[in-house]
């Protein structure tokens, strides 16, 4: 067989990370400015290097709202094609309950402000949702879904011993 002359690159996706934080019928979002222009999501970012998928989740938030948050369970894996960069995402949604508020906290560069929106105001935004992942891990918590954290598993060492 001959030898395949295509590129030996290997497809990743983007993997990203969210909280759903809910006091009442209020969660917790930021406003934020994506390429030029106001969006709004939940608390999320990027997965780094060397980090659990929880420990991301928490680190988001707290670096885009000043919240620190206590994760109580993955809503749900999402994966989409973002029409933002064109590129994949595979999204890991959690629910988390606020702990505490530092209103002092410097936040993250392109974030204007948190804010607390009910769910109807949220979906009043429309286009400036930074992405249909926002609405579709609100309804899943919303309609129930709760999977354990320890679904999550984090070898951190290759998992030797």
């Amino acid at each position: 067989m001959a030898a395949s002359t295509t590129s030996t690159e290997i497809w990743r996706p983007h993997v990203t990370v969210a909280c759903v934080v809910a006091d009442g019928d209020r969660y917790l979002m930021v406003e934020e400015t994506v390429n030029g222009r106001l969006a709004y999501n939940q608390p999320a970012g990027h997965l780094d290097d060397g980090e659990s998928l929880s420990a991301a989740a928490l680190r988001e938030t707290l670096e885009e709202t000043g919240w620190t948050v206590e994760l109580q369970h993955l809503i749900g894996v999402h994966q989409w094609r973002s029409t933002e960069h064109g590129d994949a995402v595979i999204r890991f949604s959690f629910a988390a309950r606020g702990v505490s508020h530092d209103p002092q906290r410097p936040l993250d560069t392109d974030i204007i402000r948190a804010l607390w929106l009910t769910r109807g105001e949220i979906a009043a935004l429309g286009e400036r949702l930074r992405s249909p992942l926002v609405l579709l891990s609100i309804d899943a918590w919303l309609a129930g879904r709760r999977l354990p954290l320890d679904a999550l598993d984090y070898l951190p060492d290759g998992g030797a011993k």
